[in-house]
């Protein structure tokens, strides 16, 4: 593997405490020597990347996307999706497990590492809770841990009974794993016929579509929460994933101040969009959970701003075009996210909203790579795996999906203006993403 320098940028480590300018060597996939400007002591013969008035960042780590391999390679491959998460500064992501089979399994979470799928970055296996994700009986946590999966989740279902859940929870705290909880109460969002496809309130009512009532969401953050009260000797760690009200975030909240392992990740259509960008029906606009209402989006951004949210992840979900061109209650719920996270972290988080850049950058990277146990990852230290994204922090574009590397379009960002230009992404040492070449 040739050795790299990037020289002369910006270096932001917020794990490691450091801001300032620095020259980075990359050997063997590690970084090798971080050094002030042409202090490097052995880079002769490395390639060398010019970082001038860049930011140098560790790699970020999305903990939540949905690869859609095996079963759907109609709306996205490992492949495919890799390439946009390498287009969006991502160098680690933790595939979901609702795919076709649901990796229940050693065999799936293995085959889904293999050099046969091509993946431009590395993909981290998140394992089925339950046989089936069907919140029955659970799976062989220890042989899913050493097959490569590093948590595990019934993400797209919930795991709906007591006695499961306390079940999950206390076997993924004795072999060290996460639990990831998908929190709907679907008793109250599924009907006879069909289910609610967008949040309860006026804007359902003048649509006239089936409304997702908050306490759908908050019940299970609020019952997870008790469970893992009760098993506190246990130490188990439960992780609410893609966290949408203003009253589960409270409970979070309040979990935190209890000295509980409880952690969540907002995605950023739930900080940024509310349930009136549903417009006319757009089903670019439907996902789950839904949009919400605009206290809801305000409690997402105080909670970030003020340090209770714990990462920044995209729920990357891509679904093929004619899948999303039906009614809008017909349609799969899902958008893509993982080209347009950093531009919009940085667009509203850092620039409009004052977080610092460091702070920004810890969310999308450093925090996620910790809930998840990656060592060596999220960091720029010396030893550590040579992730890296270096960008333009003031470079202004817009972004266009038709331009993407996803194989599906399904976003409502599309044509929206964002903020930090990807130049290059860097995995394990490998130019994963140069913006030169497109």
């Amino acid at each position: 593997m040739t050795a790299l320098v990037i020289r002369g940028g910006q270096l932001i480590d917020p794990a490691a405490g450091v801001d300032g300018l620095r020259d980075i060597l990359l050997k063997d996939g590690r970084v090798a020597e971080i050094a002030n400007p042409g202090k490097l002591k052995s880079s002769d013969g490395a390639q060398v990347l010019d970082a001038t008035g860049l930011t140098v960042a560790p790699g970020l780590v999305d903990m939540h996307v949905h690869l859609r391999e095996p079963g759907q390679a109609h709306k996205e491959t490992i492949a495919t999706g890799t390439a946009a998460a390498a287009a969006g500064g991502f160098t680690a992501v933790a595939a979901m497990p609702n795919t076709a089979p649901v990796n229940d399994s050693p065999e799936i979470t293995r085959w889904m590492q293999v050099p046969d799928r091509a993946a431009t970055v590395r993909v981290f296996p998140i394992a089925a809770a339950t046989r089936g994700s069907k919140g029955e009986t659970i799976n062989d946590y220890a042989a899913l841990k050493s097959a490569g999966a590093v948590a595990v989740s019934d993400d797209g279902l919930p795991i709906l009974k007591d006695s499961v859940m306390r079940e999950v929870l206390a076997a993924a705290a004795r072999v060290g794993l996460s639990v990831i909880q998908h929190a709907e109460d679907t008793r109250l969002t599924h009907f006879t016929g069909g289910a609610a496809s967008m949040n309860l309130g006026p804007t359902s009512f003048k649509l006239g579509l089936r409304g997702w009532p908050a306490e759908a969401e908050t019940s299970i953050v609020e019952r997870d929460i008790r469970l893992v009260t009760e098993l506190r000797d246990a130490r188990p760690h439960l992780h609410i994933a893609h966290t949408s009200t203003a009253v589960a975030m409270a409970a979070v909240r309040q979990a935190r101040r209890s000295g509980l392992r409880v952690t969540c990740e907002v995605a950023p259509h739930h900080f940024l969009l509310t349930d009136e960008h549903v417009g006319l029906y757009n089903t670019n606009a439907k996902m789950c959970p839904p949009l919400r209402a605009a206290a809801d989006r305000d409690a997402m951004i105080e909670a970030i701003l003020d340090g209770v949210v714990d990462a920044i992840a995209t729920d990357h979900a891509p679904h093929a075009v004619h899948e999303k061109e039906v009614e809008f209650e017909h349609a799969p719920n899902g958008i893509i996210g993982l080209e347009t996270a950093l531009g919009l972290c940085l667009r509203w988080l850092h620039r409009e909203w004052k977080l610092p850049l460091g702070r920004v950058l810890s969310l999308l990277s450093a925090q996620p790579a910790a809930l998840l146990g990656l060592k060596g990852r999220g960091t720029l230290a010396v030893g550590s795996f040579a992730d890296v994204v270096v960008f333009d922090p003031q470079a202004e574009w817009t972004y266009r999906a038709t331009e993407g590397r996803s194989k599906s379009r399904n976003t409502p960002f599309d044509g929206f203006a964002m903020q930090g230009k990807v130049r290059w992404t860097i995995s394990e040492g490998r130019i994963a993403y140069n913006a030169e070449s497109i």
